[in-house]
């Protein structure tokens, strides 16, 4: 008895101990666990240095990482800098609370690029996604030439990686991880995207008026606030003067005023009703009012009548297909969104002090989530001449797939919806 009781106590204590130094299974010296893929505390910190001295001014090479549990470093770092102008130096106490604020954001970001991260290489994994060197090489090279442009390109991008905290192969892990998901977002919707001659058709069937070109009438106007002014406007323009030097002189309608007196294509609906009626009842070149409104007196005239016209079936089936085929896309991503991250918030699971809103073990409350989406840490810009330059990888920061909003444009104007993309490094993570 005494045995088994010295064993099960034995096993309290080590069961204690690893879940407050680790966190639900997670092996002593990592931050996270995926399945079966865990995130080394060795990758977190030199991410978390990387992000620290992107989020400094400039990038400074000399950018402390808030150490906690002290942030002794961090404190000292900040005290070397010189007091705001006119102000006075904060306390240590001060700056330590900084520095811890600084550290929970920075954290956040880079758990959160990290875990996103394993989630996007899992699942092209699963579905047999790849990605080669020369493909991310290439990306590189393109980004380079582009953001460092010139003979001394090469010079700045290696100044660049100095003052970055990044490697190379830092860039490269983060051009990989993008074309991971752009092919990722390619191989779920593709299927989802055919549309058929039927379709398209029924959809012109129920949306033709969506179609359909209302009449425009071109006019000549002077707005006046009094009729008086108006019956003058009238007078003048019946003499034989212009609606330009009429305008100039009696309108109070700056935007006709100063184009002559003109206002082009009126479609019916878009005046005041006393006014949208004066202009569909007239006939075109005749003087028409004073027509009272409630911005005053308008005296017009037609110029110009474009009849009412709807677009044929085979005129509208591009952009119907190219319409349907957005909307499918867009439905086969939202599902696909929703159940990735599902999926793979199930199986990850944080060490104690690294718990953000992807753990499946993350706190409840929401002061302590961490960010809620995408991101990779440590986005610096590189100053050349005298403005800043966007750096190689910025765009390539990767975590799980985005969603964007459905596209609200009218059909006829209404493109295929891109697939999303990643948030850029550096910027505040989006709400999901």
């Amino acid at each position: 008895m005494t045995f088994a009781r010295t064993q099960l106590a034995c096993a309290a204590v080590l069961g204690a101990a690893l879940v407050a130094g680790c966190g639900n299974d997670v092996p002593a010296g990592s931050v996270a666990k995926v399945g079966d893929a865990t995130i080394k505390k060795s990758d977190f910190d030199k991410w978390l240095r990387s992000a620290a001295q992107g989020a400094s001014q400039g990038g400074a090479a000399t950018a402390a990482a808030p150490d906690p549990p002290t942030y002794a470093k961090c404190v000292a770092a900040k005290q070397r800098q010189p007091a705001p102008q006119g102000g006075k130096k904060p306390d240590a106490a001060a700056l330590k609370k900084q520095c811890r604020q600084e550290y929970d954001q920075l954290k956040g970001d880079v758990m959160q690029f990290l875990i996103q991260a394993q989630w996007v290489q899992q699942e092209a994994d699963d579905r047999n996604v790849k990605v080669s060197n020369k493909e991310v090489e290439n990306r590189l090279d393109e980004e380079k030439k582009r953001a460092f442009p010139g003979k001394n390109g090469e010079k700045r991008y290696q100044a660049f990686l100095k003052t970055s905290g990044m490697k190379e192969d830092d860039i490269l892990f983060r051009f990989r991880l993008e074309t991971l998901q752009q092919k990722l977002t390619q191989k779920v919707t593709q299927e989802q995207a055919k549309v058929t001659d039927a379709d398209v058709k029924a959809y012109y069937a129920k949306n033709k008026k969506r179609f359909a070109q209302p009449e425009r009438r071109s006019l000549n106007v002077v707005l006046t606030k009094g009729k008086a002014k108006a019956q003058k406007a009238r007078k003048a323009l019946s003499g034989g003067r212009s609606f330009k030097a009429v305008a100039k002189k009696y309108s109070i309608d700056q935007a006709s005023k100063s184009q002559g007196g003109k206002l082009p294509d009126v479609a019916e609906g878009q005046q005041e009703k006393a006014f949208n009626d004066a202009i569909f009842g007239a006939k075109k070149g005749k003087l028409e009012g004073p027509v009272k409104t409630q911005f005053g007196y308008y005296v017009f005239e037609v110029t110009k009548v474009t009849p009412a016209s709807q677009q044929s079936l085979e005129e509208s089936k591009d952009t119907i297909r190219n319409l349907l085929k957005s909307q499918r896309q867009q439905k086969a991503l939202d599902r696909f969104i929703k159940d990735f991250r599902a999926r793979y918030k199930e199986k990850t699971v944080c060490a104690e002090d690294f718990r953000i809103a992807e753990c499946n073990n993350a706190p409840k409350s929401k002061t302590n989530s961490g960010p809620a989406s995408g991101g990779a840490p440590g986005g610096q810009q590189a100053p050349q001449g005298g403005g800043a330059q966007q750096v190689p990888g910025q765009g390539g920061a990767q975590g799980a797939p985005q969603q964007q909003p459905p596209q609200q444009q009218p059909p006829q104007q209404a493109p295929p919806q891109q697939a999303p993309q990643p948030q850029t490094p550096g910027q505040t993570p989006q709400s999901p």
